[in-house]
């Protein structure tokens, strides 16, 4: 039963020297800031790779050591690229469902092509292990019924059915060489130096400070799955410790049972962290994606794994970081802080093409 450094130890008796090496993909975003830190910290040698959307959207400093990074679109990484590597960690895709519904085709392009295009290539490379981020958004519209990772998907979106297709391919790839493992994160919340403040809680907390109104997108009666960030980064970790055969093609959904919320409640705690704000309701024709999550097996499965944050001490953290940076309502609302507009100020700049690929200028 051997887990990630027991295989980088055999592996070193063959000869092959050094600690174990990870690559993560999507290092320069909201996750991968936050992971690849922690990852740095309990002395992994790690790698990043990164296209670069995202750099300009850094809120704060948190004075920590981050690995060097590989500036690469996922769609043109080779194989070789990925020789020596123990193990990838894929976030690397387009994030967030607005923005996979503006541009379907380029969705499915980085999403499902690339993903599985970038999974077909480790296994190439002898890559032994590949963590995927995938969602717990493909659980889709599924009013109050509790989903395990047993449950039927019903995606709603192209965000969410591109991860069902990518978890769907790449488990296809499975054998005693090659271990992938799928964690199905609840919707993240949570401050990163690299911050996005177009999902949930990040968004009402922002709103709050910033305007003194939280504004909900629907009727508040949908439930959502939380994770703070540092969660999610924990889960992955567990699974990189975990011996293979517990890990190897298996789904983890990424949680607690205790963080399932209806919106209206995330809407109260953060009224309860920014007191002296007006909430407007939005209309149940609104945002009508509506699911609750189990978590008990990566309770049972990743017994390393516990959530340490829940929405409040989440809401509170966030208040922190905007006391501490004095955020303003410009800051809230730049570009490089919400997906969907940032890709747009991209294409429209011209500094990329349709196919979101950099476009080269002669600067000379």
């Amino acid at each position: 039963m051997e887990n990630l450094v027991a295989e980088r130890t055999s592996a070193r008796r063959r000869g092959d020297a050094g600690k174990p090496r990870l690559l993560v993909t999507g290092v320069d975003g909201y996750i991968g800031c936050v992971l690849s830190a922690r990852l740095v910290a309990a002395g992994y040698d790690v790698d990043g790779l990164d296209t670069g959307f995202y750099q300009q959207g850094w809120l704060f400093h948190d004075g920590l050591d981050r690995p060097r990074v590989l500036c690469r679109d996922t769609r043109d990484v080779t194989v070789d690229e990925l020789r020596g590597y123990d193990a990838v960690i894929h976030l690397a895709e387009l994030s967030n469902d607005p923005l996979c519904e503006f541009d379907e085709a380029s969705t499915y392009d980085v999403n499902y092509k690339g993903s599985v295009a970038i999974a077909e290539k480790a296994k190439k490379a002898g890559v032994r292990r590949f963590v995927y981020a995938s969602s717990c958004s493909v659980y889709g519209a599924a009013a109050d019924e509790e989903k395990t990772e047993l449950s039927a998907v019903n995606p709603q979106t192209a965000y969410a059915r591109c991860k069902v297709l990518v978890e769907q391919a790449v488990s296809a790839l499975a054998d005693d060489s090659f271990v992938p493992t799928f964690l199905r994160n609840a919707t993240a919340f949570g401050a990163s130096p690299r911050m996005r403040f177009d999902i949930v809680l990040n968004n009402l907390a922002g709103l709050a400070w910033t305007t003194k109104c939280i504004r909900m997108t629907s009727d508040g009666t949908p439930w959502r799955p939380l994770v703070h960030v540092e969660d999610i980064c924990g889960a992955i970790m567990a699974s990189l410790d975990a011996p293979a055969e517990v890990v190897a093609n298996e789904v983890f959904n990424v949680g607690d049972d205790g963080q399932n919320y209806r919106i209206r409640e995330i809407v109260d705690a953060v009224a309860k962290t920014f007191p002296g704000c007006s909430v407007e309701v939005g209309s149940s024709r609104g945002d009508n994606r509506s699911y609750r999550v189990s978590f008990q097996k990566i309770r049972k499965h990743l017994p390393k794994f516990r959530c340490q944050w829940d929405v409040d001490r989440g809401a509170r953290q966030l208040r922190g970081v905007f006391e501490q940076i004095g955020m303003t309502e410009q800051v809230f609302t730049a570009p490089a802080f919400t997906r969907l507009q940032q890709l747009k100020q991209l294409l429209t700049t011209q500094q990329i093409d349709a196919n979101l690929h950099w476009r080269t200028h002669d600067l000379s």
